[in-house]
Formats: C-alpha cells, structure tokens, sequence
C-alpha cells in the first residue's frame, strides 16, 4: 500500500469502477439508440475512454505501468478508428446528405 502515491489512495478504486461503468454504460446506450453516425461514433469513443480510465486506475492501484502502456495503444487505435470512421462519414454525406444510419440500406447494390 505504501507503493500507491498518496494522491491516488484519497479517492477509492470503487469509485473509479462506478464512473467507468458508467461512461460505458452512456456510451452503450448512445450506441444502441442513436441514429446519427457522428454521435454514434462519439459514443463509441467514450466507452474506449471508460475501458483507458479503470486500466489507467487499475494500473495505478497496482503499481504496474504494464495497463498504462496498452492504454496508450488503444488511444492509438481510437484515433485511426476515428480517422477511418469520418472518412465514411464524409463520403455517406456526399453521397446522400445526411448522416442517418437508416439511410445506409439504400446504397447496397
């Protein structure tokens, strides 16, 4: 226990878990009921962010940077993901004008 910093210790690892279950939670439910791709891949984005706050919690409580490296390679895959997902965005909104995942059913061969 003397390993943990002191600033860490002040707020419990629970709390961590509550507040990271619920941005995945959010961002669950931003998913499942959105229709607009732009929020849908902001959601998405959150519930990566909830997944990097417990390891990143998780890794300090431990006093092990191992969780701390994979949440930087996760950062990495969320901004290629971000890249490629607006990239679709951009061209679905040239295509028919309008970001509404609905929509996508009528460019199907």
């Amino acid at each position: 226990m003397n390993q943990i910093p002191e600033v860490i210790r002040t707020i419990p690892l629970e709390y961590y878990l509550f507040f990271s279950t619920a941005l995945f939670a959010i961002g669950v439910i931003g998913v499942l009921t959105r229709r607009n791709a732009i929020v849908i891949f902001m959601c998405v984005e959150l519930m990566l962010n909830a997944v990097n706050i417990l390891l990143t919690a998780l890794s300090a409580y431990r006093a092990d940077a191992s969780a701390q490296v994979f949440v930087f390679f996760i950062m990495a895959v969320a901004a290629a993901e971000v890249c490629v997902g607006l990239a679709i965005i951009v061209m679905t909104y040239r295509n028919i004008r309008s970001t509404d995942v609905q929509l996508l059913s009528y460019l199907k061969w």
